[in-house]
């Protein structure tokens, strides 16, 4: 009579093993969404690390490249308007490179401020697991 109504022990223990490998699959699913979030992130982590150091260097080289250009264009002015006051050659010059190099920054910081550290996907995946267990309909 148990095989035919299900209602015997033998139904109980194989519920009992259909729900325990559902928690046992639950958990492992959870465990490697998280291990994927992990990995997302420190991607990201890296991303941005050589992103930085590359911005940083290049930066770097640009002005020491333009210090060295500009103190040449100065004197170039100076060459070709002798009656000027040097300071006055040093303005003409410094004043369009910092208007450049400030807008040059403004459009790396905006450009650092729009990377996501966060896996949007991988994350809400992750919600969505966790609303499931914790309320599951």
């Amino acid at each position: 009579m148990s095989s035919i109504d299900g209602l015997g022990t033998d139904s109980g223990q194989s519920l009992t093993h259909l729900v325990s490998g559902i928690v046992t699959d639950t958990q492992e699913l959870m465990k490697q969404q998280w291990q994927l979030l992990r990995h997302e992130v420190r991607e990201d982590v890296r991303k941005t690390k050589e992103a930085s150091a590359a911005l940083v260097l290049g930066a770097a080289l640009v002005a020491a490249g333009s210090l060295l250009l500009c103190h040449l264009l100065v004197y170039f002015v100076s060459w070709l308007m002798p009656t000027w006051p040097l300071w006055v050659c040093f303005g003409i010059v410094g004043l369009p490179i910092v208007l450049v190099g400030i807008a040059l920054l403004f459009a790396a910081f905006n450009k650092l401020k729009s990377l996501n550290p966060l896996p949007d996907e991988s994350a809400q995946a992750l919600k969505e697991n966790v609303r499931w267990i914790t309320k599951p309909k």
